[in-house]
């Protein structure tokens, strides 16, 4: 009798853990991934996406790549600042999330061409944001392709170096999800705010800056004011819209609220998380010394799309 395990390919159950066991953050996660995507399927089935439901589902496919994006490179601030050493198991299905729906996002442009290749490829070689969007996508595309244990041990020191492109690959995202906006770019304005507040966790991390309440209430602060400059900036840019009444606008609570502020609210849970986690670090007392094994053990495998940092 044969044994189809044998035969067969093992069918990828990112719930478990890596001794099998069900995780259920990671299922919590795998879940969230999916959601979207199921959401968007019911959608177009009950023809719930308007008169062009093939372009909202292009919009909506890169949005979440956007999304998710952000929820990988948000991995490495969340364990070190709220102390949660477990959340580091979902980042790469979190990177692998992010290259499925940028995947999406390409085969349904092409799908809206009419699945005609020539002029798909000449699309994207004539249009800036497209050449931009592509781009990052097969940087998205390499970093997933890289994410296995077998790549990250043949690559080696080189694997590093391969997944700190995640930062390119970010700014190349926003730029083609700011270009192909046009005129409303509140989600692409609110999408970079979160990328600079991210980023400037880094810069603090690499510079050794402290990581008390106070700097990371700065931190949101200053993010906070960059988001609305920023924007202000584009729309100087793009329509010529004057910075002073884009600036403006985000003291006007009588209309929609300014990305700038949702920024500045996400960036607040910054100094809350780490209010939180000093009583309890504090509490816990210091780590125990431990005496040096004789074999060094290897650090637990790192996940792609979001380096250490």
């Amino acid at each position: 009798m044969i044994d189809r395990s044998a035969v067969l390919p093992a069918i990828p159950r990112p719930w478990l853990d890596r001794a099998g066991r069900l995780s259920w953050l990671k299922l919590a996660v795998f879940l969230a991934c999916i959601a979207p995507a199921l959401y968007l399927a019911a959608a177009y089935r009950l023809d719930a996406l308007g008169a062009k439901p093939i372009t909202a589902l292009i919009h909506a496919t890169g949005e979440w790549a956007v999304r998710f994006l952000l929820f990988s490179l948000a991995i490495s601030p969340l364990r070190r600042i709220a102390d949660w050493a477990k959340v580091i198991a979902v980042r790469r299905m979190l990177g692998i999330t992010v290259m499925a729906y940028a995947v999406a996002h390409l085969t349904l442009y092409a799908v809206d061409q009419n699945l005609i290749l020539t002029k798909v490829v000449s699309e994207i070689a004539l249009r800036l944001y497209l050449t931009i969007g592509f781009v990052a996508l097969i940087g998205l595309i390499a970093l997933g392709l890289t994410s296995t244990d077998a790549a990250i041990r043949n690559l080696g020191p080189n694997w590093n170096r391969l997944h700190r492109l995640v930062y390119t690959i970010a700014v190349l995202a926003l730029v083609h999800y700011f270009l192909q906006s046009k005129i409303d770019v509140t989600d692409p304005v609110f999408s970079a705010g979160l990328f600079l507040l991210l980023m400037g966790w880094r810069v603090m991390r690499r510079f050794k800056w402290p990581e008390r309440p106070w700097s990371l209430l700065l931190l949101a602060i200053l993010t906070g004011l960059a988001t609305a400059g920023l924007e202000a900036a584009w729309y100087g840019l793009a329509s010529g819209v004057p910075a002073s009444l884009v600036l403006a606008a985000n003291l006007d609570f009588s209309g929609p609220i300014r990305p700038a502020w949702w920024v500045l609210a996400v960036g607040l849970s910054l100094p809350l998380l780490a209010l939180v986690r000093g009583p309890k670090a504090r509490a816990a007392g210091p780590a125990p010394t431990r005496r040096p094994a004789a074999t060094p053990r290897r650090d637990p495998v790192r996940e792609p799309l979001s380096p250490r940092a």
